[in-house]
C-alpha cells in the first residue's frame, strides 16, 4: 500500500489550515513593516559549524535536535533549527551595504528533531525579528513591544510576559560558579539530564520542567543578584521602557532561554492555555556575543522567534476568532453552452479588475456548481442562465444566506466592492 502520510513530526498544511497560517504570516509582515523591519531570507541549510559555534555546543539544539547531513562534496550541512545565527551571519557578510541598526524580519520554516506533539513539530513556521547593531535598551523594548502587539492583535489574551536579565561575560562567571556550588549540594535531587548539564551548562538546570528539579532550583541563587552596574542599568531601562509602553511583565529568575548566545535581556510570552512544555508562544533576548562567536566583530543584537502553528493553537484554545485569509469573492455558475462562454468572459473581467473569481472547468448542473462554490468558500455565486444573458444581468446569490439580487453584467465588479 502506498504511504500517503508525511514524515513523522511533519504535517501537510491544507485549506483551511493553510489559509489561517498564511493570514498569520500576512499580519506579521504588516506589523513588522509598521515597526520598520525589512524582510530577509537566508538559506534553509547552513554550514553545521555556524550553529555549533553560535548556538552552543552543549545546547539541546546542537546535541539532540539538529538535522545534519553530509553533501556530495563532503561538507557538513544542517537544516536551519533557528533563525538568529543565520541572519547575523548574513548581516556580517553584507554589513557595509546595510543600515545600522539593521532591523530584519523573516517568516520561514525551522527544522528540529524533537519528540512530536501538539505545538511542537519537527518542521514549523517561525516569525522572527532581529535588531542588529544597537546595544540600546530601547531596542529591547521595541522588539518586545512588537511581539506583545502581534499576539494581542491576534485575539490572544491569556498570556504573560516573563522577563529576566542573564548578565554578560563580565558578571555571569561569578553567578555560574555560585550556581554550580548550589547544584552540587543538591545533585541527588536533580534528574539525570540536569546532573549532566550541571557543570557544562548550569543555567539550563533552572529551565528544567521536572518537578524535582524545580523544587531544588526554587532556592537557587538569582542571577539578578550578581549583575554588574552596566547590566543592572540596562535591565532597569528595559523595565522602565516596558512600563512606559503599558506592558505588564513578571520577573522570572528561571528564565535563561536555551541558547548560549543570549546575554542580558531574556524574555518569553507564556500562554495560560497550552501545556507546560509548549506554553511559550514567543521567546527571545539579547545576543551581544553571537557575532564574535561566529568569527565577526563585536556586534550587539536583540530578537525573538514566534511559532505560527503554536500561536494558532492558542487562538483556538482561547476561543478567539480564527484568522482566515480573504475568501474567493465570487464563483460563476453558468448554465448551458452560451452561458458557459459568457461565464468565462465574466471570470476574465473580474480577475482583470482584481476580484478573485472561480468557475467550474466542466459542464455541471446548477446544484453541483453551487456545491463547488460553497467548498471554495466563495462569498457570492454569480448565476448566469438564459434569462440572465437575455436581460444583460447576473443573479448574485449570497452564499451565507441565499439572498439574491440581479446586477447588471457590466457592474458586477463594482457591486462586489461596495
Amino acid at each position: 500500500m502506498t504511504e500517503f502520510n508525511p514524515p513523522r513530526g511533519t504535517q501537510d498544511l491544507l485549506p483551511p489550515g493553510s489559509d489561517r497560517i498564511e493570514e498569520l504570516a500576512r499580519r506579521a509582515r504588516f506589523l513588522a513593516r509598521i515597526y520598520g523591519f525589512r524582510p530577509v531570507e537566508t538559506p534553509a541549510f547552513e554550514h553545521t559549524e555556524l550553529f555549533a559555534r553560535g548556538v552552543g555546543e552543549s545546547t539541546d539544539i546542537v546535541t539532540k535536535e539538529m538535522y545534519t547531513f553530509e553533501d556530495k562534496g563532503g561538507r557538513s550541512l544542517t537544516l536551519r533549527p533557528e533563525g538568529t545565527a543565520s541572519v547575523v551571519r548574513a548581516y556580517l557578510g553584507h554589513r557595509q551595504e546595510l543600515p545600522t541598526p539593521f532591523k530584519a524580519y523573516y517568516i520561514v520554516p525551522m527544522f528540529r528533531h524533537e519528540r512530536p506533539q501538539a505545538g511542537r513539530m519537527r518542521q514549523h513556521t517561525q516569525f522572527g525579528v532581529e535588531t542588529i547593531g544597537s546595544a540600546a535598551p530601547g531596542a529591547d523594548v521595541e522588539v518586545i513591544t512588537l511581539g506583545h502587539r502581534y499576539l494581542t492583535e491576534l485575539g490572544i489574551t491569556r498570556f504573560a510576559l516573563h522577563l529576566n536579565s542573564i548578565g554578560d561575560e563580565h558578571c555571569r562567571p561569578a553567578y555560574r560558579t555560585a550556581l554550580i556550588d548550589f547544584l552540587k549540594q543538591h545533585a541527588d535531587a536533580l534528574c539525570k539530564d540536569s546532573r549532566e548539564r550541571m557543570l557544562q551548562n548550569p543555567l539550563r538546570v533552572l529551565d528544567c520542567k521536572v518537578e524535582g528539579c524545580r523544587r531544588v532550583t526554587e532556592d537557587a541563587p538569582k542571577i539578578t543578584e550578581f549583575l554588574d552596574d552596566a547590566c543592572r542599568a540596562h535591565f532597569d531601562e528595559v523595565r522602565a521602557g516596558l512600563e512606559e509602553e503599558g506592558i505588564a511583565f513578571t520577573l522570572d529568575h528561571r528564565l535563561v532561554r536555551g541558547l548560549d548566545y543570549y546575554t542580558r535581556t531574556a524574555f518569553e510570552f507564556v500562554s495560560e492555555v497550552l501545556g507546560p512544555t509548549q506554553s511559550t508562544l514567543c521567546g527571545g533576548g539579547r545576543y551581544d556575543g553571537l557575532a564574535e562567536a561566529i568569527g565577526g566583530p563585536p556586534t550587539p543584537g536583540i530578537g525573538f522567534g514566534l511559532g505560527l502553528e503554536r500561536a494558532l493553537i492558542a487562538i483556538e484554545e482561547e476561543g478567539a476568532a480564527s484568522p482566515a485569509g480573504e475568501p474567493v469573492a465570487v464563483f460563476v455558475v453558468a448554465l448551458g453552452e452560451e452561458a458557459a462562454a459568457e461565464g468565462r468572459a465574466l471570470v476574465r473581467d473580474l480577475r482583470s479588475e482584481g476580484v478573485s473569481a472561480e468557475a467550474s472547468l466542466e459542464d455541471r448542473p446548477m446544484k453541483a456548481q453551487l456545491k463547488m462554490a460553497d467548498r471554495a468558500g466563495a462569498r457570492y455565486a454569480a448565476i448566469l442562465g438564459e434569462q440572465e444573458i437575455s436581460d444583460g444581468v447576473v443573479t448574485m446569490r449570497r452564499m451565507a444566506d441565499g439572498e439574491q439580487e440581479r446586477v447588471k453584467r457590466t457592474e458586477v465588479a463594482s457591486w462586489l466592492s461596495r
